[in-house]
């Protein structure tokens, strides 16, 4: 998935979080709402229960350069419905921003 976030949109979360700056980069709940995204509607989809995140951020987002998220599928555990899975956000032109790894459970996990 591709998203941008857009230096016009910093000031409607900066008040939503209750911040009372100006921010610099891309806050990084934002890039962890990709995951849940990707998690929850594209892969493994409706019916996901996120149970657990990791990331660990390299660098700082810029606004107005478009970010793509992916994850990928690093063990099933189909006994215990569980999908481990890789996390990595990137610019474009493959600068890492972060990686990490997430947990969720699926019901019809496959073997």
């Amino acid at each position: 998935m591709v998203r941008l976030y857009p230096r016009a949109q910093a000031g409607d979360f900066a008040a939503l979080a209750g911040l009372d700056k100006d921010l610099d980069t891309v806050p990084e709940p934002l890039i962890g709402g990709m995951f849940s995204y990707l998690l929850g509607v594209k892969l493994p989809g409706s019916g996901t229960n996120y149970l657990k995140q990791e990331m660990t951020f390299h660098a700082p987002a810029a606004f107005d350069v478009p970010l793509r998220a992916r994850v990928a599928i690093t063990r099933l555990r189909p006994e215990k419905h569980l999908v481990d899975l890789e996390t990595v956000c990137e610019t474009l032109d493959g600068e890492v921003i972060c990686t990490g790894r997430a947990l969720v459970y699926v019901e019809d996990v496959g073997a």
